[in-house]
């Protein structure tokens, strides 16, 4: 793709994430997202077949950024529980500073849809495999006890995601960077983490 083309098309996907996140997928026109973007109604249908190649393709892009990001916070932690607080603070802080894009991820994208929950997947599942590589580590390391790696990622990226739909429907607004410490405790506590000697009491 030429570098107009993937100007054009993340002009689009930019579009599409404020046009989803303020009229809901299902109500949201192509002709919105082309308006938004600044190109004509045709012009997308250069890039997306339909409206739901656009949610999937959002998705598989802002998702993939996602996990790069995580992954190059991880490369330098040291420890179980630096890792853990690198998801959380990614996680928190890609939420936090698109807003819209926050409101696809956690509503829009919970279509019942099979064919767009199979076409999410791909991404949801490597995120699933790095937490539970996260764990996976921290049980060789002897810095986690020996439990379900499965169920552990579930809790983890559970309550990363509640949390995180608790922020966009809360009626005061708040700070959602301020739920980074006492989630990574909650989670110390759950898997007996060692505590972090670098901290003085």
């Amino acid at each position: 793709m030429t570098a107009a083309r993937e100007d054009k098309f993340q002009r689009i996907l930019d579009a599409a994430t404020e046009a989803f996140a303020e009229s809901g997928y299902h109500q949201c026109q192509v002709s919105k997202i082309a308006r938004l973007a600044g190109v004509a109604d045709g012009t997308i249908y250069l890039y997306f077949k339909n409206k739901e190649e656009i949610l999937i393709r959002l998705f598989e892009v802002r998702m993939g950024n996602f996990i790069t990001r995580i992954r190059a916070e991880l490369e330098s932690c040291q420890t179980t529980r630096t890792r853990l607080r690198a998801i959380i603070q990614t996680h928190f802080s890609y939420m936090a500073n698109d807003r819209s894009l926050a409101v696809v991820t956690q509503f829009e994208l919970r279509q019942p849809n099979p064919s767009l929950r199979a076409a999410i997947s791909g991404p949801l599942r490597d995120y699933f495999r790095l937490i539970e590589g996260v764990v996976q580590e921290g049980i060789k390391r002897r810095e986690v006890a020996p439990v379900n790696v499965k169920l552990a990622r579930q809790m983890i990226f559970g309550t990363i995601d509640e949390a995180t739909t608790d922020w966009l429907m809360a009626r005061t607004e708040r700070n959602l960077l301020n739920e980074v410490d006492p989630m990574l405790d909650l989670f110390a506590r759950a898997f007996d983490l060692p505590r972090d000697l670098t901290k003085v009491d």
